[in-house]
């Protein structure tokens, strides 16, 4: 079993990932979290607690496996325990050559987070989570009622998104873009992540156009949106600071800002696809 723990995330999270299901244990080490006893003592008594670990224990017996983990890491210690987790779940038969469909499961014991249940898609070509965004498949349960099965429920409402996501992906996969729109994709990307005005981004759209790997050298949509989501998301790349010093940029530490950005770059790439196809 491939199981690495994920330390570029080391500032503000603690993350894991596995080529094979992950163990309680293994999950445990990365996000205790997701096993807390009890609520937050801020919560009220109208909170319905349940630990993570019972829901995913849930969405296992319907057949969801648990791949990747995420904890956020807090200043205040005696929030630790009941911190944001993020779990990225699927099928063990639900993957072809190059892609497979996740369940990405955002919570929190702290009243930080709902349920949330998220589109999501691993690239084994660089080991990549991306976060599709469109919001029909942003599922959200309150910690109330019954959550063991309204999560189960909402994950499988997520996986019946798939179809259209994968039309998207498809439509991303057969427009080509010349370089001029490429570019225009890469600038617009950046404000994404660098939105303050009144400095320019530390990289240029030709940097995060540019390919780690051959495999991902190509002008239709699809790669280019996986490069430039690479790109941005891990970082490391050379570029200057706002001072005009020599930097690296940093890959986007914490759970809420990957999934922001995640999500934005997709619906960045759905536009374009769309207005590519009108003309």
């Amino acid at each position: 079993m491939n199981f690495q723990l994920a330390s570029r995330f080391s500032r503000n999270i603690n993350a894991a990932r596995s080529d094979e299901p992950m163990s309680d244990d293994q999950i445990r080490a990365v996000a205790p979290s997701i096993f807390a006893e009890s609520a937050h003592a801020s919560r009220s008594e109208r909170y319905t607690y349940l630990p993570t670990i019972d829901v995913i224990n849930g969405l296992r017996r319907e057949g969801f496996q648990p791949f990747a983990v995420a904890q956020t890491r807090v200043r205040d210690s005696g929030k630790a325990e009941h911190t944001k987790h993020m779990i990225r779940l699927r099928y063990a038969s639900n993957i072809n050559d190059s892609e497979a469909k996740e369940v990405v499961l955002l919570n929190s014991h702290d009243g930080s987070s709902s349920y949330q249940m998220l589109a999501g898609m691993f690239r084994f070509v660089c080991a990549n989570g991306m976060v599709c965004g469109e919001t029909h498949s942003d599922i959200r349960v309150r910690h109330s009622g019954n959550i063991v099965d309204n999560v189960i429920e909402g994950a499988t409402r997520v996986l019946d998104s798939f179809e259209e996501v994968t039309e998207q992906r498809d439509g991303m996969r057969a427009l080509t873009l010349n370089e001029g729109e490429a570019q225009a994709f890469g600038r617009a990307a950046l404000l994404l992540k660098y939105d303050d005005l009144a400095a320019p981004a530390p990289v240029t759209e030709r940097q995060i156009l540019n390919a780690r790997r051959s495999a991902d050298r190509g002008a239709d949509l699809w790669t280019t949106f996986n490069v430039v989501q690479e790109n941005l998301v891990r970082g490391g790349l050379i570029g200057r600071s706002k001072t005009g010093k020599r930097a690296t940029t940093r890959g986007v530490n914490g759970i809420d800002q990957s999934v922001k950005l995640n999500r934005a770059l997709w619906q960045l790439a759905e536009e374009m696809r769309r207005l590519k196809a009108a003309n």
